[in-house]
């Protein structure tokens, strides 16, 4: 049996291909034999004793004859030998037995195990290759695992305690859009509080106008009633109760229903759309609202009622035979020019006629006065605050502010995300950029007592600082320079703070610490409220080491789609904590301007309507009334030119005198609305533009081109001898 297995194990050995199970069996198949070998060497030591024993029996035989005594010892000590000897055979037989049982079945092992062997070196080379393929890249996820901790844990030691703050619908950052919403919310309100009051005392005006008129064309119809025999009551009901039913009554009332249908309706859709120009709104709801419908109507009825008591009384103060007559002209008096001599006696005839008539008719003269006033006030406030709004966004984003982004740094960036913020400013698509101090603070203050929103930028690099953005004095444009004592502030904010150069005011820092700062300068700025300082006045003011945690940005392409990409960019930064935009700011404006806009339109329409329905009436009834003036003006060899003139030239310098009473009326009615009408942090250019001078003096001055035209073709084909005629 162990020859067998020792060939097999030659056999093995010849093939080259052994391993751990090999030396295994070897290692059993040597003890085998090595316990075969001892045995053997037992056995022989046994047999070699065997023989000793026997040649001791044979000498003991042959000392039998000695001694019995030492022959039966012999022969005890020989059987023992012998069981001896039996014993090792035996357990020689079973360890050579049990040593060829192993190597048999170390041998099955041997083949399976080497199967196994097999199988596990072709995993393992397959295992070896994969580690080996992926080993570079877990190499390189091990490294940067290392370091994003290493980045996270300076991340964390620059942690710093969050600071809250509370902050309601007109605050934060949800306010923008409900803000603007109350800006033009706060327009429509003021505008309503003021031109419905306005354009009814010019209503009442050419009423009360009418009305008068209506009276002194029934002057002759008063005497005869009067010579009939009936009282100044009764007379007077004819002009308040019977005339007012049939005339006054009844224009005023379809005026008024007219009134309050486009009041109702179209009026109502006209703000609406000025609201969704930038809002998504739902569909307005008309509603009819009787206290104001009473109101119109009674208003109304007594502008109707009122001009005609007062002219019919007035007239019934007279005696029947002079209500029989044509009304005298109006007396004339020494005027106020007469009491000028050097003034008065330059003027020639014509012109001393016109001033005399001028102050002769005073009601006709404030009526022009107070209805051109009207006209062109609101003209001029109409233009002077489309062009005071319309010209900020200009103004602001062009000539001011010349960056396109503010890109916040989050306070716990660490050296790998500045780095990604710094590849990403040297990128194609930005011009420049310059690193600031930005922060924002707060200060309740405003109309609404709202926690206001301050931007601080704060620079070391002063002499670039006014690439990116332009301090300067709105009146004279001298440059604000940043110094080390004081900070410059933007000029709403000042006005909102009531402070100029030299005061102090306190504002909230982001942990909420009061901060005192001094006014070193007022810049011209029309949205937001700004403070601009150096690196030493921050660290005067705020006790703290000036460090740069934000960028000034200019990109290559202004536009707003482009700003608007640029900014969501830098948002994909994990080391940025917001991008400030000026689309947003632009937006705001935009929707403001749009709305303001719309309603100024309708404002100016109505201007311009008013200005040719005053005049018209008010030089109709000057020419009606002083038809036989005229009449005698051409009899005496007047030409149609100059007797218009005559006429006409007094409604000339009357307007002239409304148009400067207008410019003086329109420029406080823009103050008002510039002043009252913008948000908190919006400013409208009180500035007034030369177009909302020029362009009500061009309306008035066509108005009454085409009215003196109309008065030549009248007093051209004007019938003198019927107009002279005598009613005696």
């Amino acid at each position: 049996m162990l020859d067998k297995v020792g060939a097999t194990l030659g056999k093995w050995e010849q093939t080259g291909i052994t391993g751990k199970l090999y030396e295994q069996i070897r290692g059993k198949y040597d003890m085998a034999i090595n316990q075969y070998n001892e045995a053997c060497a037992e056995y022989n030591r046994q047999l070699n004793a065997y023989n000793a024993g026997l040649r001791q029996y044979q000498n003991a035989v042959a000392r039998l004859d000695q001694g019995s005594q030492a022959y039966r010892s012999n022969a005890d000590n020989l059987a023992q030998a012998s069981k001896q000897i039996a014993e090792k055979q035996n357990e020689l037989g079973k360890a050579v037995s049990q040593a060829g049982k192993q190597v048999a079945d170390g041998v099955t092992q041997l083949i399976q195990g080497q199967r196994d062997i097999d199988k596990a070196e072709t995993e393992y080379q397959s295992k070896l290759a994969e580690f080996n393929a992926q080993k570079p890249e877990a190499e390189r996820k091990i490294s940067e695992a290392e370091r994003q901790i290493t980045l996270a844990e300076e991340k964390i030691d620059n942690l710093t305690v969050p600071a809250y703050s509370v902050s309601g619908r007109r605050e934060g950052l949800t306010s923008q859009g409900y803000c603007v919403y109350m800006v033009i919310e706060g327009i429509v309100a003021k505008l309503a509080d003021i031109f419905p009051i306005f354009l009814y005392f010019v209503a009442a005006l050419v009423t009360f106008s009418t009305m008068g008129r209506m009276v002194d064309e029934e002057r002759t119809n008063s005497g005869t009633l009067k010579a009939l025999g009936y009282g100044n009551a009764d007379v007077m009901l004819k002009f308040t109760v019977y005339g007012f039913t049939v005339y006054g009554f009844a224009a005023s009332t379809l005026g008024t229903c007219i009134g309050v249908l486009a009041g109702h309706t179209l009026l109502p859709l006209i703000v609406a759309h000025a609201y969704s120009a930038g809002f998504t709104m739902p569909d307005i709801m008309l509603k009819f609202h009787p206290w104001i419908t009473m109101a119109a109507f009674a208003l109304a009825w007594i502008s109707a009622v009122v001009p005609a008591w007062l002219a019919a009384s007035k007239e019934l103060r007279e005696k029947p035979a002079s209500l029989l007559l044509p009304k005298p002209p109006a007396k004339g008096s020494k005027i106020l020019l007469e009491h000028f001599p050097p003034l008065w006696n330059r003027l020639n005839f014509t012109h001393k006629v016109t001033a005399r008539n001028i102050f002769r008719y005073k009601t006709r003269m404030f009526m022009t006065i107070f209805g051109v006033c009207g006209a062109v006030s609101l003209l001029t406030a109409g233009l002077a605050v489309q062009s005071s709004i319309g010209q900020i966004g200009n103004r602001q984003f062009e000539e001011l502010i010349h960056y396109d982004l503010i890109v916040a740094e989050e306070s716990d960036t660490n050296s790998a995300q500045r780095e990604e913020i710094a590849t990403t400013l040297k990128g194609k698509t930005v011009q420049s950029s310059t690193a600031v101090r930005y922060e924002e603070l707060s200060k309740t203050a405003g109309k609404e007592n709202d926690k206001q929103s301050i931007t601080l930028l704060a620079t070391d690099d002063a002499y670039n600082f006014n690439e990116y953005l332009t301090l300067r004095d709105r009146k004279t444009h001298q440059p604000q320079i940043l110094v080390n004592n004081g900070a410059v502030i933007s000029e709403r904010l000042a006005e909102m703070l009531n402070v100029s150069v030299g005061d102090t005011f306190t504002v909230n820092d982001e942990n909420g610490a009061q901060r005192t700062i001094k006014v070193a300068g007022i810049s011209e700025m029309y949205i937001g409220h700004f403070i601009f300082m150096n690196a030493q006045c921050y660290e005067h003011v705020f006790g703290d080491q000036y460090s740069t945690n934000a960028y000034m940005v200019r990109l290559k392409d202004h536009s707003n789609a482009n700003t608007e990409r640029q900014g969501a960019k830098f948002m994909k930064l994990a080391a940025v904590r917001g991008v400030v935009q000026n689309t947003t700011q632009k937006n705001m404006v935009s929707t403001i301007v749009g709305s303001l806009n719309q309603i100024m339109e309708v404002l100016i329409l109505v201007a311009v309507l008013m200005a040719v329905v005053i005049l018209y009436d008010l030089t109709n009834l000057n020419v009606s009334e002083r038809i036989r003036e005229l009449s005698t003006i051409k009899v005496l060899g007047f030409h149609t030119s100059e007797t218009t003139m005559y006429i006409y030239r007094e409604t000339i310098l009357l307007s002239l005198l409304g148009i400067l009473a207008g410019y003086g009326f329109g420029e406080w009615l823009h103050r008002y609305i510039i002043t009252e009408v913008p948000p908190d942090e919006v400013m409208f250019d009180p500035a007034i533009s030369w177009i909302a001078l020029a362009a009500p003096a061009i309306v008035v001055a066509v108005v009454l081109a085409v009215l003196g035209w109309i008065v030549y073709r009248q007093l051209e084909t004007v019938d003198m001898l019927e107009a002279l005629k005598s009613v005696e």
